[in-house]
C-alpha cells in the first residue's frame, strides 16, 4: 500500500545550515527507502512565498498569491513510499529529518480506478 508522509515545518524558523542538513539526509534517506525498493517519490516544496491557491467558486476561478491556510506550521514537502502497513509506515516516518523540526503526516494513499498508473 502506498502512504503519503506530509512534512510541516516552520520555514521561518530554520536557518540556512538546518534547511541544508535536512535536505542532505533526506536525499540520504530516499535511497535507502529506493535501495530497500519502497521509495516512490520524495521533494521538497518552494517555500510559501511561491505558493499560488486555486478556488473556483460559483463557477468563476479566485486565484490567491501564497498557501492555501495560514497557520504556524506550512507544508514543506512529501514522501510516497511504499509500505506493508501503517506500523510499517509510522517507522519510516519516525526516520524523516523533517519530522525533528515540525510533524510528519501519515495519509494512506486512496487507490481510484481509472486514474493513471506511475
Amino acid at each position: 500500500m502506498q502512504y503519503m508522509f506530509l512534512l510541516y515545518y516552520d520555514e521561518n524558523s530554520l536557518s540556512d545550515g538546518d534547511f541544508a542538513q535536512c535536505y542532505t539526509e533526506s536525499a540520504e534517506y530516499a535511497r535507502e527507502l529506493h535501495a530497500d525498493g519502497r521509495r516512490v517519490l520524495a521533494t521538497p516544496l518552494q517555500p510559501t512565498t511561491t505558493a499560488t491557491s486555486v478556488r473556483t467558486r460559483e463557477g468563476k476561478r479566485v486565484i490567491t498569491d501564497g498557501p492555501y491556510a495560514e497557520t504556524r506550521e506550512q507544508l514543506g514537502g512529501f514522501f510516497l513510499v511504499d509500505a506493508n502497513n501503517l506500523d510499517d509506515a509510522i517507522e519510516i516516518a519516525e526516520k524523516i529529518p523533517a519530522g525533528r523540526w515540525g510533524t510528519v503526516e501519515i495519509r494512506p494513499v486512496l487507490e481510484v480506478p481509472g486514474l493513471p498508473e506511475n
